[in-house]
């Protein structure tokens, strides 16, 4: 396996700015275990290095109730991830990434309104396993307030307990001989609007000193918003390419990267946009889960061709069973606009049409579920009869709009391309 570190990566990228010929890279959210094959495969043939970001409600300790994607805590996800690198043949660099970590990260935490101490202590024990776990890179981010909802954390509060959470774990890091790891921080939460550069500049050069006054690194990735948010399935935010820019250059002059965050359903010239506007790395989660519903629904149509054609006398259950498990999850409720937040659970599955579109964002929320494993399986069984590889077919399906980022980011061949610009 490449040994290339992400900070190494990093640096490597804001190197190759200089000379043209960089790209943004994309931190994908692990859906699910055949997304994690879709991604191996195409950076086996594009030579790129995957980031995985896991949420704190996908993959967490098993104390604090493990994730929805499959079941994983840290060592799981980590350990099934190399699995699949192994069985694709993919040696090149990737980076186990945690996503919003920090206290009241987990939905559990929020809702319970934790004290501040206790959903910190929460926060260190999780970062904690991350690293135990060999994860790359951490996300400390403290501004999922239940004290402060809908409003902007203060900078000082955002500042203070960052370097306290960052400084805790580089001294646990460095006592129990763990390897080097890189973190991601921000200044606020992600919700459509822009980081102004004076409030980004502000951030970093408070940031700094005091990381360095306790023998800390810099963030390898700073977030800054550009514009983007995701909202049903849908980008419906509006970029800002000169915003962006500015943004990506104050943090390379720090040595930092810049990280765009709910970059899910872009178009192809925005992605374009990118590359002039320096940006880092980009964040992309939810649409290849929806992907990867959108494909198994395919499959249901495919399966009930044959059933009308009395090909299959046994069919599977997975749109019903799927269709109710994700609603009843309610975790679609963060991509809702509007009164859509306060759906009604009983009120969505007596509507078809609404059910169907719940579903469409919602099904990677049930697909660790028993019972649609289950149906799963049955649907590949009876698909198989007939000649038709249903897995194959899902994760080609998921392969296409990665394939679509791969190309508008300029990512073919970049790990090549960095570690050429590192070894100068």
């Amino acid at each position: 396996m490449s040994n290339l570190t992400i900070r190494q990566a990093v640096q490597g990228m804001l190197k190759l700015q200089d000379s043209g010929d960089h790209a943004t890279m994309v931190g994908i959210g692990p859906m699910s275990p055949n997304l994690i094959q879709a991604v191996f495969e195409l950076a086996k043939d594009e030579d790129f290095p995957p980031m995985f970001i896991a949420s704190r409600n996908q993959v967490d300790m098993d104390e604090m109730g493990a994730g929805y994607v499959n079941g994983w805590d840290q060592t799981r996800f980590a350990a099934d991830i190399k699995k699949v690198a192994d069985e694709v043949g993919y040696t090149g660099p990737y980076y186990l990434c945690r996503d919003h970590g920090g206290p009241w990260q987990r939905d559990e935490e929020r809702n319970a309104h934790l004290p501040e101490d206790e959903a910190m202590e929460l926060a260190r024990k999780s970062f904690v396993a991350d690293m135990e776990a060999g994860f790359d890179l951490l996300m400390v981010d403290p501004t999922k307030d239940p004290y402060q909802i809908g409003k902007v954390i203060p900078l000082d509060v955002v500042l203070r307990r960052t370097i306290d959470l960052i400084d805790y774990l580089e001294q646990y890091r460095r006592e129990h001989n763990l390897p080097e790891v890189a973190y991601e921080v921000g200044t606020e939460e992600t919700n459509g609007g822009l980081t102004s550069t004076d409030k980004y500049e502000e951030f970093i050069s408070q940031l700094q000193p005091e990381l360095e006054k306790r023998g800390c690194p810099m963030p390898t990735f700073i977030v800054g918003q550009t514009g983007t948010l995701t909202r049903w399935t849908e980008q419906v935010g509006h970029y800002n390419f000169k915003n962006a820019r500015e943004l990506a250059d104050m943090a390379k002059r720090y040595g930092v990267g810049l990280k765009e965050h709910n970059a899910d359903y872009l178009d192809d010239a925005t992605l374009l946009e990118h590359i002039p506007a320096h940006v880092t790395a980009s964040n992309v989660a939810p649409q290849y889960g929806t992907e990867e519903t959108r494909a198994y629904l395919k499959l249901c149509a495919t399966e009930q061709i044959l059933v009308d054609n009395g090909l299959c006398d046994d069919p599977s259950d997975l749109y019903r069973t799927l269709l109710v498990k994700a609603i009843k999850t309610e975790r679609w409720r963060k991509w809702m606009t509007g009164d859509d937040v306060n759906l009604q659970v009983d009120d969505i599955l007596a509507d078809d049409e609404l059910s169907l579109k719940i579903l469409d964002v919602s099904g990677h929320y049930a697909f660790n579920d028993p019972e649609v494993k289950e149906q799963v399986e049955k649907l590949y069984r009876n698909l198989a009869a007939q000649d038709i590889d249903g897995k194959r077919f899902v994760i080609e399906h998921i392969k296409r709009p990665i394939k679509q980022y791969v190309v508008g980011l300029n990512l073919k061949g970049v790990t090549s391309r960095i570690e050429a610009a590192l070894a100068e």
